[in-house]
């Protein structure tokens, strides 16, 4: 059986109908995994023992003929930024390179009691940090669709290891476009659900704000379901939302007829690639003939959005990150006489240069006599790019966009100017900041064959309107 080509609902059929076994799928994951990855870098660590464990579990199910859950048997990975029992969790860092956590995380708990297969840890930016996933104390991770360019980070080894065919699913973080920006350049389904929508229990912070949970998928009705398994308030998160779950694989389906479709023109602008730019307009061009109303919205604030969120995120990211100090767990200096050589030296060797930078920075914005001048600033800032949704959300239904302002770069293309590796996420850290669901979808190539992704926002709550305008795009649209 080809792995490359299982949907959730595909393997869980095989499973039940007794065409395959979870084991089987396992032992072709792990062999393809093995085959594979060394030169495309998505796995930092497998958990052989753990997967076959659940995959010999799925199988008693099976055999007795007992109803399987919703996820029985399909073989996943997880960005290494979310702890995982007895399974050593990086987070792409040095600093955290022994580390073996005790417990899980709330959203891979659910996943696995919905009878998903773990394979291992994905490799991502180091803590969350960068848009091309070549911040990784382990390497960069490589495109599967043109190995000389970057798969988008920081999520870049979840979309590689789905477009490569390596797992059916995995999960990503999103804090400024870490999923749906390597979703996009890997041709891939990236899924930012509303911040509260699923809990962040057990997720390494970079930005508490800003951090999301969310699959990587070869379908709409694959990111459907993952959000539906993982949805849901956790006592363990304050932050988690006590809202409804709806069946969305029943509102995906739902036909686009009617629908309102924002089409911002500050997202058309200056640095958008005309190839880029040709293929969302056809899209929406598509999604019009389907029956949705095109309407012009404005985002007046946009323009704003990448200086405020580097503001926001690199403070929290300060705050959050002044932990790993070498004391309590991770890597601790050797090389140290005092206390206070050990803190900075242990900080200094384990934490690469981009996480130093964002450091740095987030320090700077919260000190004294300049809290008011930037990080201040930027939250009311926050407050306004929050009025300009809201006020188009009053005469649309959803928002499309470009994911990217361009296809999949060169790997060290950006390595070497952080502006303008940072404008990489220029159209997706509107949503982060605003705390609003978002999807990636593919609607195109270039002429080089590159994926081209369409990116469709909602209203807090309505991954439902989401889905539906994204699986139009798929049903009509796919390459």
């Amino acid at each position: 059986m080809d792995v490359s080509t299982l949907t959730i609902a595909s393997t869980r059929s095989a499973i039940a109908e007794k065409k395959t076994t979870a084991v089987q799928l396992v032992e072709i994951s792990y062999k393809k995994i093995k085959a594979e990855n060394p030169e495309i870098n998505a796995w930092l660590t497998l958990c052989e023992d753990r997967a076959m464990a659940q995959a010999q579990r799925m199988d008693q199910l099976a055999a007795k003929g007992d109803p399987l859950p919703a996820l029985a048997g399909v073989p996943m990975g997880i960005k290494d930024v979310m702890v995982t029992r007895g399974v050593r969790t990086t987070a792409g860092s040095k600093i955290l390179e022994s580390f073996i956590p005790p417990y899980d995380c709330t959203a891979v708990a659910r996943l696995e009691s919905a009878g998903a297969v773990i394979l291992g840890k994905m490799n991502c930016d180091e803590f969350a940090m960068g848009s091309s996933n070549e911040n990784s104390a382990y390497g960069p991770v490589r495109n599967p669709r043109d190995k000389s360019r970057v798969p988008g980070g920081s999520s870049g080894g979840s979309a590689a290891a789905v477009a490569a065919g390596m797992a059916v699913a995995t999960l990503g973080s999103d804090t400024g476009g870490s999923i749906r920006q390597p979703a996009s350049f890997c041709g891939v389904v990236g899924l930012m659900p509303t911040y509260g929508r699923i809990s962040r229990y057990g997720l390494i912070a970079f930005a508490s704000s800003l951090d999301h949970i969310g699959p990587l998928t070869r379908s709409v009705q694959d990111a459907a379901i993952l959000l539906r398994v993982m949805a849901g308030h956790d006592p363990m998160d304050s932050t988690s939302a006590k809202v409804p779950v709806p069946d969305y694989e029943q509102e995906m389906a739902k036909p686009v007829e009617g629908l309102r479709l924002g089409v911002p023109k500050e997202y058309f602008g200056e640095g958008l690639e005309p190839e880029v730019r040709a293929a969302v307009e056809a899209a929406i061009t598509k999604l019009q003939g389907q029956g949705a109303k095109i309407v012009p919205v404005s985002l007046p604030h946009t323009e704003y959005a990448v200086p405020t969120y580097y503001v926001i995120a690199t403070a929290e990211a300060s705050a959050n990150l002044a932990r790993y100090d070498g004391v309590r767990y991770g890597y601790r200096s050797q090389n140290s006489r005092t206390l206070t050589d050990m803190y900075r030296n242990s900080r200094d060797e384990a934490f690469g240069a981009e996480v130093k930078r964002r450091i740095m920075l987030g320090t700077y914005a919260l000190s004294s006599g300049y809290y008011d001048a930037y990080y201040l600033k930027a939250q009311r800032v926050r407050t306004l790019l929050a009025r300009d949704f809201n006020e188009a959300f009053q005469k649309v239904d959803a928002i499309v966009t470009p994911t990217a302002p361009t296809a999949a770069f060169k790997i060290g293309e950006k390595a070497d100017d952080p502006l303008a590796m940072y404008l990489a996420d220029i159209y997706t850290v509107t949503a982060d900041l605003v705390g609003i669901p978002g999807i990636s979808v593919p609607c195109g190539q270039t002429s080089s064959g590159l994926p081209i992704g369409l990116q469709i926002l909602g209203k807090h709550f309505d991954e439902s309107t989401v889905l539906r305008v994204a699986r139009a795009v798929e049903t009509h649209l796919q390459p």
